[in-house]
């Protein structure tokens, strides 16, 4: 799922170039990129497809070498992922309706990918055999709010539990008692299931996007699939597969796994992943020069020269002539700020 605008990553992320086609942690991939490399050693790349908006069909082109126009799935409007997993599972089932499919966002970090792959291999073999719903826990490290919570039962000795309910980001002393219970992992909005079961659950828990979808049966795949598309999707409901389905089905399980995963959410996130000199600043660029300054993010471009003094826990970035300077713990501001830049300024600016 490549289709989001990253707005808490503005001025770097912005409408005509987002977040998941930017080398945002200066690695020399971007997170597409990295994204579409890790699949690559569970399936045959042919057998990846990008759901995304259609303004980024060719950014997605010219990043990922090789992919062909029928791997990247437009999307007309941005609907959530209940529509995008939808439009994607019927394309699917007109080439092959007994596959297994793993849904991942293109922009999340994983570090330790051999366990990635592993646990990925793992859940594909319980799919492929039971009509489960499989979703990817991450191992928590702390009570962090930021994230949902999955509660999971532990009355087996698999690593695949049995899931007893879904909690959107809790306050913080609930948090602390989720991670102190022991049977609570983070919810990644990584998931893996056979297409069977998946449109299963569309039939019963989403039957009127399921019924949407289901009338461009024999236009996938064909030329008359995109002018179907163009006027059915904007009919579907804008709702999130975790609500629409995930909350709602009495047969779903995951697998808590400790990948070195990030959803690199907000620019905090990214803090966490850079390395940092001797006054905990976290710096991209060539040419920063911070006096009497400690744990800052200053993101740079090349050639651009920039002296920081007495700054301390800001967020300092720059991009195609925009400035961003924000306390880190305002960050969460940053979406508020995009809001107001559309309502009165041009486009360009966001």
């Amino acid at each position: 799922m490549a289709g989001g605008i990253g707005s808490r990553f503005w001025p770097m992320s912005r409408t005509e170039h987002p977040k998941q086609f930017i080398d945002i942690l200066g690695t020399g991939e971007t997170l597409i990129q990295q994204t579409y490399n890790r699949f690559k050693k569970i399936c045959p790349e042919e057998n990846i497809y990008i759901v995304t908006n259609e303004i980024y069909k060719d950014l997605t082109k010219e990043q990922l070498a090789g992919i062909t126009d029928e791997q990247i799935i437009c999307e007309p409007t941005m609907r959530n992922t209940a529509p995008c997993i939808a439009y994607a599972n019927y394309k699917i089932a007109a080439k092959n309706p007994d596959a297994n499919i793993i849904v991942a966002p293109s922009d999340h970090l994983i570090l330790k990918e051999e366990e990635f792959v592993r646990v990925m291999n793992l859940a594909l073999d319980h799919t492929s055999k039971n009509d489960d719903l499989v979703t990817l826990g991450i191992t928590p490290t702390r009570p962090d709010t930021g994230y949902g919570y999955i509660q999971f039962s532990d009355n087996n000795n698999s690593e695949i539990k049995e899931v007893v309910k879904f909690t959107e980001k809790p306050d913080l002393e609930t948090a602390k008692e989720f991670i102190a219970s022991g049977d609570f992992t983070w919810n990644s909005g990584m998931f893996i299931w056979s297409l069977k079961s998946i449109q299963k659950s569309f039939e019963t828990l989403l039957p009127e996007m399921d019924d949407i979808f289901k009338n461009g049966l024999g236009k996938y795949n064909t030329p008359e699939e995109y002018g179907f598309i163009q006027q059915a999707y904007g009919t579907c409901e804008s709702i999130s597969i975790d609500y629409g389905i995930m909350e709602g089905s009495k047969n779903v399980h995951v697998i808590s796994a400790d990948i070195g995963w990030s959803d690199l959410g907000t620019w905090g996130s990214i803090y966490t992943h850079l390395p940092l000199d001797e006054n905990s600043n976290a710096i991209v660029g060539e040419n920063v020069m911070l006096y009497n300054s400690s744990n800052n993010i200053v993101n740079v471009p090349k050639g651009k020269l920039v002296v920081l003094q007495g700054l301390n826990d800001y967020i300092v970035v720059e991009s195609d002539g925009i400035l961003l300077v924000c306390e880190k713990a305002a960050e969460q501001k940053i979406k508020q700020f995009v809001t107001d830049i559309k309502a009165s300024k041009d486009k360009k600016y966001y």
